[in-house]
């Protein structure tokens, strides 16, 4: 099993090596801090891209008290309550963050716009480590994915290179769904997971519409004001699988689940066409 990590860390290396040797850098645009809204309100400069990362602080702050209020959550492993108290920091810090970026934004204050969210980004692929693979794994991982994520933003912030960083945050993107798919869970109600990845698509989405959706809506508001109301929907949909879980007696994955119940209900289906069929009285011989 060591082994076998240790392949599999090295592959990861060599892959990331080789992406940073075969691919151009990629600079920071100077162009994404001009976003469509930037309409002042109560002496807010670009108030509705301000005051919209509100519901991070909330969220992560009911997250935060719930994983220490009488272990609300009943997390059962000591690595878990770490890296969901990362998690939750790092959702309640995209509120002071993010809100300190779009009062003016520039490069220099999007580093703390994006330090939060890799906070949470990483802590996430921590947790999933615990959860599906390994506990003892995982809990080591939390400082290391942390620190990872904190290089990338410095990296880019050096060097004018988003490569680092994309791979940072675009990763788990794919990952974790993946995984949510793939692997057997150590709790119930995992597809939260997915509800959560779903919002935060829509999210992605919106930001890169931020102009044509504030159009759209007659300027009433942008892709971007949307993109943080969408996202703070991620932490709310995992609060709730918190909240609702229970450990899994019977650990198959998603994807398992979905093929065993496609041939119950094929099973079933054709169970009722034959009962149909055989129920029609037959005519009676003259």
């Amino acid at each position: 099993m060591e082994r076998r990590s240790m392949m599999v860390w090295a592959a990861a290396i060599l892959c990331f090596v080789v992406l940073m040797i075969v691919t151009p850098a990629i600079p920071q645009a100077e162009s994404y801090h001009d976003f469509a809204d930037q309409r002042k309100f109560l002496g807010i400069p670009n108030c509705l891209n301000v005051i919209s990362n509100f519901p991070f602080l909330v969220v992560g702050l009911v997250g935060l008290i719930l994983c220490y209020h009488g272990n609300y959550f009943q997390l059962s492993l000591q690595g878990e309550l770490w890296g969901w108290t990362c998690f939750f920091i790092g959702v309640m810090a995209v509120a002071f963050g993010s809100g300190y970026y779009h009062l003016k934004p520039n490069d220099a204050r999007l580093v703390w716009d994006r330090l939060p969210m890799t906070i949470a980004f990483t802590s996430l692929i921590a947790i999933f480590i615990i959860e599906r693979v390994d506990a003892r794994k995982g809990t080591f991982s939390i400082i290391p994915l942390l620190l990872l994520g904190v290089i990338s933003i410095m990296y880019w912030r050096f060097f004018d290179d988003l490569r680092p960083y994309a791979l940072v945050q675009f990763v788990p993107c794919i990952a974790l769904p993946l995984m949510t798919i793939l692997l057997p869970p150590m709790y119930t109600h995992s597809t939260y997971w997915l509800w959560a990845a779903v919002f935060y698509l829509l999210a992605k989405i919106e930001e890169a519409e931020d102009n044509p959706i504030y159009k759209l809506t007659h300027e009433i508001v942008s892709g971007h004001t949307l993109k943080h109301l969408f996202a703070a929907m991620v932490p709310v949909f995992l609060i709730l699988m918190l909240a609702k879980r229970s450990i899994e007696t019977n650990r198959i994955s998603l994807a398992k689940h979905w093929k065993f119940s496609w041939i119950k209900l094929r099973a079933n289906g054709f169970k009722v066409e034959t009962v149909a069929y055989s129920s029609v009285p037959e005519e009676e011989s003259q």
